[in-house]
């Protein structure tokens, strides 16, 4: 029974399914679209009540304010207006005067539809919203040439809806109140051409010298193209860009039935430096001022996408310190410089922030100069200045090596090449440290280190600093990189080193404020450390060295603790050839130097590389620059000096040890170095190579009278140890009748002449060596004299040259006294043969006297003490050198 009414509930279940009506499709669709409908209509009202709102707020319209440029001022790092950029210069072209062709090149690059719409072109938005739904808002927009002048005159660059509905409210406006023609003459005079350029007629003239009528098409599409990216797309300073940009606007031209096939590609094949004003051609803006500094501000701008923003009357704050830059200009404009056409450029960076303090663009520089060598310069090597961060500091960070790492200065050719690496000075010199191989600048241990860090060690320790330098081979260690460096972008990563191993990508601008004078932007850069402090400080420390015993020494200025390199580059083979160069000739010179204030790097050379610099004065002329601006922008304040961090430790090796070893108490001084270590590496063994130094005691020492002139003339021979490396001296003293023995010369001879000999008295003449501090024993000879008799010496009666006296005379032979000895025994025990030679050496004296050979002695008042030593004739024994420990010990 169960199971029936089971199953009778369930039939009735599925009969009241099938009673229950369905809902129809149709009605699901019609709920939908009412439900659009009213989130659309509540949309428009929605939004067209905010629009309405930010209508009402928007500013009115103002002839003057949409004829000409709004200045942006530009501040100092005091906060000073130094700058300003507006309609001074500017060329005002009335809408008649416009070429066809020019206002067709800007409709079909900007605004093709600009006489058909009513100052917003719907299409044209529409588009643009379908764009930044799929790409983000503000990544395309729709702006018509009326919109950019509303923009332009009275709104921010702020990519906000407020901004949109006010400048598409004011436009329309501005439709109805004037004729198109008018609008597009407004444009026209109003838009930023580049830099601090506004207006077609004013790029007219700066770019080409030439009226708007004269224009050839190519240069007319050029100037069309710019406004979209005025900086970027500066052919003076960014031909190649600029070039694409010219013809991707001559393809418009055509795509819109502008121009014919053939026009376009003969435009196009045109180089676009063939018409550009030539640079002595252009004139500097003579009321501009620091123009080289104020070329950064204008690109810093650009890179942010602001570029735009300075027509909008915004106010910029920069990092210019004005006495550094007065100085830089001062110095670039100096007659210090040896030839006219040289060029150089200064880059000044805070070492501390990485703010840009000042700048030097190139000697007389102007606004309309157009190549800032400070920051546009980067077709040219950097030379040697490359070797602290492409090949030394990578060492220290990564391979902890020490400043007293040995490395061998040798002949050696490039990895799979027969290309010998040389020497500035065509020499090898051996072994030698790290700190002797940088602050030497040897490039043969250059290279050497570099192979040791790696290419990818390297590449990664530049990147750190934001310096793509393109692929690291072994000539990438002497400065032949792929790609190259400003000198704005040395100085900032020579300023880490001095910065405890943190870096801050140069900047000038910390905040642009925008016409209501309340909406700000800030501009930071965040500092980051790029290398570990042991790191920045003992590339510090050696790059110290370079101005006081290296290559970097005309650099240095007097109390300043400065630390820096040089850098000179070379002509390849097939330059000389090419340009008939002579084998001295080089083409760029660097230095780039640092304090606890300052980072500034300097570059020397020709505009065109083909022109050389071969004299002294040009090859030290970056040294001077840096020394002249340098010693004067330090004055302004205290500098200190660098400090040592405690992941370093200083300890006194032994040169030469391999290992590295501690010197011990018997190492030589000229072996001894101070060297630096990453704390945890320095070396804990003594060496134990160099034990006490003992000096023998002279030899064959003799005394030989002359009773002519009253004096003792003493020699000696002395055998210098092979291990003693510096100079000997000799102590001489002597002792009057048993007196007490006073020391009465030190000689670097080996013999001296005492005069005043007083007859009847007995003298112990003693000689010792002394060297680094070690004395010998001592060497002695007397010497007894009777009444005016020398009596040291008897001649016998058969000697055949002798002539006896008479009788008187024989008999006081008999009465003639004992040879008295000298009561302290001569102590030298190297000397016994000494008294053996003796008679030979007085006959060898005496011979020198008859020929003329011996010298005359002066002569003094007997009761004087004597107080005057005569050298004798200089010794010709050779000196010894010390041999080095093994063979991989330093030359000395």
């Amino acid at each position: 029974m169960s199971e029936q009414k089971a199953t009778r509930e369930q039939r009735r279940k599925e009969q009241q399914k099938k009673k229950q009506p369905k809902q129809p499709i149709k009605l699901w669709i019609k709920r939908i679209f009412i439900s659009v409908l009213i989130l659309g209509v509540l949309g428009l009202i929605g939004g067209g009540s905010l629009f309405a709102y930010y209508a009402s707020s928007a500013p009115k319209l103002d002839e003057e304010s949409l004829k000409d440029p709004i200045s942006p001022e530009f501040l100092d790092g005091n906060g000073d207006i130094f700058a300003t950029v507006g309609a001074e210069s500017r060329e005002y072209v009335a809408y008649e005067d416009i070429p066809q062709l020019m206002e067709d090149a800007i409709l079909a690059t900007e605004d093709v539809r600009f006489y058909d719409h009513m100052g917003v072109d719907f299409l044209r938005l529409g588009k643009a919203v379908l764009a930044n739904i799929s790409s983000g808002f503000g990544s395309q927009g729709a702006s018509t040439l009326t919109q950019q002048v509303i923009k332009n005159s009275f709104l921010t660059n702020e990519k906000t809806l407020k901004r949109k509905a006010q400048e598409a409210y004011l436009s329309v406006q501005l439709e109805r109140k004037y004729e198109k023609e008018e609008i597009f003459e407004m444009y026209f005079n109003k838009i930023l051409m580049s830099g601090r350029t506004y207006g077609f007629g004013t790029a007219s003239e700066y770019f080409y010298g030439k009226e708007l009528k004269d224009l050839e098409l190519d240069q007319i599409a050029t100037l069309a193209g710019m406004p979209q990216s005025p900086n970027n797309y500066n052919p003076f300073k960014n031909p190649d860009l600029a070039e694409k940009r010219r013809n991707t606007v001559l393809h418009l031209m055509n795509l819109h039935g502008k121009i014919t096939d053939v026009e376009m590609r003969t435009a196009q094949a045109i180089p676009i430096g063939d018409s550009l004003l030539p640079e002595e051609q252009r004139v500097a803006n003579i009321n501009s001022k620091y123009d080289a500094f104020l070329d950064i501000v204008l690109n810093e701008l650009e890179e942010n996408g602001d570029g735009d923003a300075i027509s909008e009357g915004i106010t910029v704050y920069t990092t210019l310190q004005p006495k550094a830059q007065q100085q830089v200009e001062a110095t670039l404009n100096s007659d210090m410089f040896p030839t006219e056409n040289i060029q150089s450029a200064v880059a000044v960076i805070d070492t501390k922030t990485g703010a840009i303090a000042a700048v030097g663009g190139g000697r007389n520089y102007g606004a309309d100069r157009g190549f800032n060598y400070a920051q546009d310069m980067i077709t040219r090597s950097p030379g040697s200045v490359i070797k602290p961060l492409l090949d030394y500091g990578p060492a220290i960070e990564f391979l902890d090596w020490s400043t007293a790492q040995t490395i061998v200065d040798e002949k050696i050719t490039y990895t799979g090449t027969d290309q010998v690496i040389r020497n500035f000075d065509g020499r090898y010199v051996g072994s030698m440290t790290m700190r002797e191989a940088l602050y030497r600048s040897r490039n043969v241990p250059a290279v050497k280190t570099l192979q040791e860090v790696g290419p990818d060690n390297a590449k990664e320790f530049m990147n750190r600093f934001g310096i793509d330098i393109g692929d690291v081979h072994e000539a990438s260690a002497l400065g032949g990189t792929d790609k190259q460096i400003s000198p704005i972008q040395m100085a900032s990563a020579y300023a880490a080193f001095g910065n405890e191993g943190v870096h801050t990508k140069p900047y000038t601008i910390t905040k642009i404020v925008y016409r209501d004078g309340k909406t700000e932007k800030v501009y930071k850069n965040e500092p980051k450390v790029v290398m570990k402090d042991s790191t920045a400080f003992m590339i510090t420390d050696v790059l110290r060295d370079v101005l006081t015993i290296g290559t970097g020494k005309t650099a240095a200025v007097s109390g300043l603790d400065i630390a820096g390199k040089s850098g000179t580059s070379n002509y390849g083979a097939d330059e000389i050839a090419k340009w008939d160069l002579p084998d001295s000739a080089f083409p760029d010179v660097w230095f780039t130097g640092y304090t606890t204030n300052y980072s500034i790097a300097v570059w020397s050379g020709y505009p065109e590389l083909k022109d050389p610099m071969t004299t002294d004065a040009e090859r030290y002329l970056s040294q001077e620059i840096f020394k002249e601006v340098m010693g004067n922008i330090s004055n302004e304040s205290s500098t200190k000096r660098f400090k040592k961090p405690s992941s370093v430790v200083e300890v006194t090796i032994e040169k030469g040890s391999n290992p590295l070893k501690l010197a011990s108490k018997y190492t030589p001084n000229n072996l001894r170095a101070t060297e630096l270590f990453v704390a945890g590496t320095e070396p804990t063994a003594v060496s134990n190579y160099y034990e006490q130094l003992e000096l023998n005691a002279p030899t064959n020492l003799t005394v030989d009278y002359d009773e002519g002139s009253s004096s003792a003339k003493l020699d000696w021979k002395f055998k210098k140890p092979k291990r003693l490396d510096g100079s000997v001296q000799f102590e001489v003293s002597v002792s009057i009748n048993n007196g007490p023995s006073q020391n009465r010369q030190t000689t670097n001879e080996t013999g001296f002449v005492m005069q005043n000999i007083i007859p009847g008295s007995t003298y112990v003449f003693s000689v010792r060596a002394v060297s680094e501090g070690i004395r010998s024993d001592s060497a002695s000879v007397s010497l007894t004299l009777g009444a005016g008799v020398e009596e040291p010496e008897i001649i016998l009666p058969e000697d055949p040259e002798i002539i006896l006296p008479e009788d008187p005379i024989e008999k006081d032979v008999e009465e003639v006294p004992e040879i008295i000895p000298p009561e302290n025994p001569i102590e030298n025990e190297n000397s016994e043969n000494g008294n053996k030679d003796k008679e030979k050496e007085k006959e060898k004296e005496k011979e020198k006297d008859n020929n003329g050979n011996g010298k005359k002695e002066e002569e003094l008042i007997p009761e004087e003490l004597p107080n005057e030593i005569v050298p004798p004739k200089e010794s010709t024994e050779p000196e010894v050198p010390i041999a080095p420990p093994t063979d991989e010990s330093l030359t000395p």
